[in-house]
């Protein structure tokens, strides 16, 4: 804490350059002394109140400087454009020069084109720049646009200016403003938080416009105010909340608060200068969240943005692509330097596969190579204490140029996987109170259980499906003008879309249920299957007019031989189910066959596991090309023939064991569409009772 009689009771904006940037000034005044042009890289804001302070000391050393604004004179002439008085005005102080002078351009830019390239007009005055050795260059470069390399080689000594030092942020605020920010004094690392990537004039345009009564006990408006100030272009700060708008992801919501919000917490209760640096250096600057879509990647950056008072810029990585030369990458800068003005705040690099994949793979234009190392360009660059954060999401991790995934740089790595019960019971309860659906504990329940199953589309339930069946029984409540609970039966509603769903005969349902039986059939009488969890012949599985889901192994990270041989004879018992029991076969078992054999096929080649231990692990080269006989790929095929025709006859001999089990099963799967494992069981319990 800084105590208000510390503080300045005024300060200019002039004023305020000379003390946030002294050693910048020198810096400048004294390379161009020594006969060496400048270039200070800053904020266009900031430029003539950086070179008035430069001018007044080469003044005292007896160098004259000529500030070439491009502005005309008022001599009642025809009006001409900024750009072409500049260059005529750059073209006459080049040939007119006869005495040592500072040749000042405070807009670089204006000689450049949007690529990156020399107008036209700039590159018949470039040769000249270069020939009139009395002249010294000091240029100014607004860090958004870029400067062709031929102009960056006039300046041999250059200065970049971003933000405010800390160490010099306590004299840039006047007593009047430290009193609307509370009492106490002033928190010099909390309003450094809020202000670090802002240049001293804008940070005194911002104090200034501060409202507010003096030491209030809630500074709370105070220091919003500077922090909607300081925020530029699209960035937002966000309002989600990790624990109460993310549902579920324990392991997740941990690490995040381990490795990065608890380490912060930690260093704003500092006050030793060292053991803050030292912390500092500690926080994770970078981060990869990766898993599959919708399960609220880009929903947890938010929410470490909310929790950090950061602002957040999500970047769509196809929308930095670019078909001109070096605008990609230029793109990219862009976006970090908007970052750093705006400070506190968060990059979130959304689809970060799309060009940042490794290097050497690409198949594109190549443009991607380049923004690779723009991007590990611009992670390198951060200071300790600059509160600039990145985070890249992909569903492709393997796929990211390894470069970026180096301690440094994205170092922190969270896999973001599909919900299990107990995250998808907290994702609805979050929706269920947004949405005001009330659901009854049996909808809840049902909601759970239903969604262990794979969706339509076939893939796994992740947040964003359960976002959407929320809204689906909210839209069915208002349709029904209902107030009250929702019970289970609107929410087997909701999920349950007729229309979507593939119409069956009754000749075709009956197949179908006879194949499902036969394959729950086989399950059933495998030791090394995993217990049943539901049979549908529905068809709300996309691809599949039925299955069979089990539930997961007890053993989940090592596999068995009985386990693979079981498998096999799971996938015979649909085609042998139709074969016992129809009058001709189906080709719904074609996926089945061709993953049997594949299990098959790797129990011989892979594994050593097949009749005779034939394994061919020794025959593969380095580069993965096989170097077999025809005698070694005969015994092969041997060998996978047999596991298939054993395992085919062992799931046809359960069948006809099983016939009984086999008809009240396709029956009852006729009638209900759907069984669980409950249902199942009492089924087959009601079976045997009646044999008995």
């Amino acid at each position: 804490m800084i105590e208000e009689t510390e503080l300045p009771s005024e300060l200019s904006a002039f004023q305020a350059v000379e003390v946030a940037y002294p050693d910048e000034i020198v810096r400048c005044h004294d390379a161009l002394l020594r006969g060496l042009a400048v270039m200070v890289e800053c904020d266009k804001g900031l430029t003539p109140y950086f070179y008035k302070a430069v001018r007044d000391r080469l003044r005292t050393s007896g160098l004259k400087a000529n500030y070439l604004d491009g502005r005309a004179p008022d001599d009642g002439g025809p009006p001409q454009s900024l750009n072409g008085v500049m260059i005529g005005q750059l073209r006459q102080a080049v040939r007119g020069a006869v005495d040592r002078r500072v040749i000042v351009l405070p807009h670089l830019d204006l000689l450049t084109t949007s690529s990156g390239g020399l107008t036209s007009e700039a590159r018949e005055v470039i040769g000249l720049m270069y020939e009139n050795p009395n002249i010294l260059w000091l240029g100014f470069r607004d860090p958004s646009f870029p400067v062709p390399k031929v102009l960056n080689g006039l300046f041999p000594h250059r200065i970049s200016i971003l933000g405010v030092p800390r160490d010099r942020l306590g004299q840039l605020v006047t007593q009047r403003e430290s009193r609307k920010l509370g009492r106490g004094g002033l928190d010099n690392y909390k309003l450094y938080k809020s202000v670090s990537g802002v240049h001293a004039v804008r940070l005194r345009h911002v104090l200034e416009s501060i409202d507010g009564e003096d030491y209030p006990e809630d500074a709370s408006s105070a220091w919003s105010q500077i922090r909607d100030a300081t925020l530029s272009g699209g960035l937002t700060i966000p309002e989600i909340d990790l624990n109460n708008d993310i549902g579920g992801y324990k392991r997740v919501k941990e690490k995040i608060t381990r490795d990065i919000l608890d380490v912060i917490l930690h260093k704003e209760s500092l006050e030793d200068i060292r053991e803050i640096e030292r912390i500092e250096s500690l926080i994770p600057r970078g981060m990869l969240f990766w898993g599959p879509p919708g399960t609220g990647k880009t929903l947890f950056a938010k929410a470490i943005a909310t929790a950090l008072g950061a602002a957040v810029q999500v970047v769509n990585g196809p929308e930095l692509k670019s078909r001109w030369v070096g605008e990609s990458e230029e793109n990219l800068r862009r976006i970090f330097i908007q970052a750093r003005q705006s400070a506190p705040s968060l990059i979130v690099f959304d689809e970060l596969d799309s060009f940042a994949a490794a290097r050497g793979t690409f198949t594109g234009s190549g443009v991607e190579h380049s923004m690779v190392n723009q991007l590990l360009t611009e992670l390198d660059g951060f200071r300790s204490n600059e509160m600039v954060f990145v985070i890249g999401t992909t569903n492709f991790v393997e796929s990211i140029d390894p470069a970026l995934l180096r301690p440094g740089r994205l170092e922190l790595k969270l896999h973001i996987p599909y919900p299990d019960a107990l995250d998808r019971r907290a994702v609805l309860d979050i929706y269920d109170r947004k949405l005001g659906l009330q659901l009854s504990e049996k909808a809840l329940a049902l909601a759970v259980k239903q969604s262990a199953y794979p969706t339509s589309e076939g893939t796994r339930w992740s947040g964003d499906h359960l976002q959407a069946l929320c809204r689906r029984v909210a839209r069915l409540r208002l349709r029904g003008n209902i107030t009250g609970e929702t019970d289970a039966a609107l929410l087997e509603q909701a999920l349950c879309d007729d229309d979507e769903r593939t119409k069956l005969t009754p000749h075709e349902e009956r197949v179908v249920a006879t194949h499902e039986a036969g394959h729950a059939v086989v399950a059933m009488n495998c030791p090394h299957a995993p217990p049943i969890d539901r049979i549908s012949i529905r068809g709300d599985l996309a691809g599949a007019l039925g299955f069979v889901s089990y539930a997961d192994p007890a053993h989940r990270h090592v596999t068995t031989r009985g386990q693979l041989l079981d498998s096999i004879c799971m996938l015979f018992g649909g085609r042998e189910a139709e074969a016992l029991m129809c009058d001709d076969l189906s080709i719904g078992s074609a996926h089945d066959l061709s993953r049997a054999t594949q299990i098959a096929r790797a129990l011989v080649e892979q594994y050593g596991m097949g009749p005779h231990d034939l394994s061919v692990a020794d025959y593969y080269g380095a580069d993965g090309d096989r170097h077999l006989s025809d005698d070694v790929r005969a015994e092969i095929d041997r060998g996978v023939q047999l596991i298939l025709k054993e395992q085919r006859a062992r799931a046809a001999k359960i069948l006809s064991d099983e016939r009984d089990v086999l008809t009240s099963l396709r029956d009852l799967l006729i009638e209900r569409k759907v069984l669980d494992n409950e249902s199942l069981a009492f089924a087959l319990k009601s079976e045997r009772a009646g044999d008995g």
